[in-house]
């Protein structure tokens, strides 16, 4: 019995030694394996500085070395130890780590090459930017300068006004086709007509900063129908197709509806500029007419956004100079002071707000289709004419505190150069025209100037949106 059970014990004993054996010989395949990832010639490696791969690959080398010491001892039919297999698993453990900590070495020095890549390539563009903008800023310049040296007009240069007249001449035309459909008498057509304009501006009308998602519902519902799909309004399908004349009807009842928003909803909530001039940038963008038509409607209702102040002819009756100046004429007589310029002020808001907008989930290619270079257009042309009591100062402030703050980003030390002409220059000019019944407007532009100058900073205009506001909910 006893040698029977030496015998049970001896043959355990060899099973178990090559238990360790075939586990010992795993591991030397594992390890050697892992050191071939420390080799200086590993594609994975490359970004790391000589020093580190010198120290990872003779680290790895010193281990691979304490595992073929064991081996070596089993060459000679010795089975490994639990001390030997201990120091196997324990210099398998190591080289893991090793192989870990270099991987992670790897990762922050290809982290740190992409960042410089990036830099690079943003420092390239940025020069290229700077240097396009240096080219602008020249010719921008150069209109500034031109005002001390002819004077201040009394009314916009040729171009200008040419433009201002070539928009108005295209409404004429537009509201001369549309003719047979606004004034038919036919009861069929006069009641689709009521379909197409309800279709048209009452998602103007529902516009808000309440949801992004919202927004973006009323934007497509409203390039729908320009694009002539069908869409439901009042609980019915309706569409362009359903006349001749029906897309540019909606065109033109659009822009009319865009411009009043801009005339009530702005003049009486100023942060209402932002959502209502994103979806009408956005599209302008994809349907150009629209744009035009906008632009010739707030020319109407708004000369100042020209800017142009329409001289009185010879003839015309006091009533209608003023219609052309923008105020409401009624048989009450003229509207007040103060409800005029918050109109103008509404307008000029919606205004600035679009020329710094651009609808984010369009294709973004190509320029915007009435950007800040209009804004810089107006402000040149605006500082190079006589100003008017109260609606120049009053103008230049609603304009400024939208859109300076993007003027600021884009034109830099040029901006602060026509910000300070027009508050040591231009300034005392509006003071002059200005009775003292009249200083409101006056003293909220001069605080404006000096406070922008001193801190030579402007702030964002409140209510602009933010990304997070794509991502609300109602």
């Amino acid at each position: 019995m006893q040698r029977l059970r030496e015998a049970e014990l001896e043959k355990q004993k060899q099973a178990e030694g090559r238990e360790k054996l075939r586990n010992l010989n795993t591991i030397q395949e594992e390890i050697l394996q892992l050191n071939q990832l420390l080799e200086p010639s590993t594609q994975t490696i490359t970004d790391l500085p000589p020093s580190s791969l010198s120290s990872y690959s003779s680290r790895g080398n010193q281990l691979c070395s304490q595992v073929s010491e064991v081996v070596r001892k089993t060459a000679q039919g010795e089975f490994p130890s639990a001390e030997d297999m201990t120091a196997a698993d324990r210099a398998l453990h190591d080289m893991r780590d090793l192989i870990h900590l270099m991987q992670q070495e790897v990762t922050k020095a290809q982290e740190r090459k992409k960042k410089k890549q990036e830099q690079e390539k943003e420092l390239w563009k940025q020069q290229e930017l700077q240097a396009q903008q240096d080219v602008q800023r020249k010719a921008q310049q150069l209109t500034i300068e031109k005002a001390p040296k002819k004077g201040l007009q009394n009314s916009a240069d040729s171009v200008t006004i040419s433009w201002f007249k070539e928009l108005q001449d295209s409404a004429v035309r537009c509201t001369q086709t549309i003719e047979p459909l606004s004034s038919s008498k036919d009861s069929q057509t006069k009641k689709l007509k009521l379909e197409l304009q309800k279709a048209a501006t009452i998602p103007v009308s529902q516009i808000s900063s309440n949801s992004g998602r919202k927004l973006k519902e009323i934007f497509n519902k409203i390039n729908n129908l320009l694009l002539g799909q069908s869409v439901v309004s009042g609980g019915k399908p309706i569409s362009s197709s359903q006349h001749p004349l029906a897309l540019n009807f909606i065109s033109y009842k659009l822009a009319e509806k865009f411009v009043k928003q801009g005339e009530e909803e702005v003049a009486s909530h100023h942060e209402a500029a932002f959502p209502i001039a994103v979806v009408a940038s956005g599209i302008w963008e994809l349907h150009p007419h629209v744009g035009d038509l906008i632009l010739a409607h707030l020319h109407k209702k708004c000369p100042y956004a020209v800017p142009h102040y329409p001289p009185m002819k010879d003839g015309t009756p006091v009533e209608e100079y003023q219609r052309i100046l923008g105020y409401r004429v009624d048989d009450n007589g003229v509207e007040g002071q103060d409800s005029f310029l918050k109109r103008m002020s509404g307008m000029i808001r919606f205004y600035a707000a679009i020329i710094q907008l651009r609808w984010p989930f369009g294709s973004k290619q190509g320029s915007t289709p009435h950007g800040l270079e209009h804004g810089w257009r107006w402000l040149a042309q605006m500082l190079n004419m006589e100003p008017l009591a109260d609606i120049t100062a009053t103008l230049l402030f609603d304009f400024l505190e939208v859109c300076g703050h993007a003027m600021m980003t884009r034109y830099q030390s040029q901006f602060w150069k026509v910000l300070l002409l027009l508050k040591e220059e231009y300034f005392p000019r509006i003071e002059a025209v200005t009775s003292s019944g009249e200083r409101g407007s006056i003293i909220r532009l001069k605080q404006f100037l000096e406070t922008s100058l001193q801190r030579r900073q402007i702030s964002p205009p409140k209510g602009q949106l933010t990304s997070t506001f794509w991502m609300s909910y109602e």
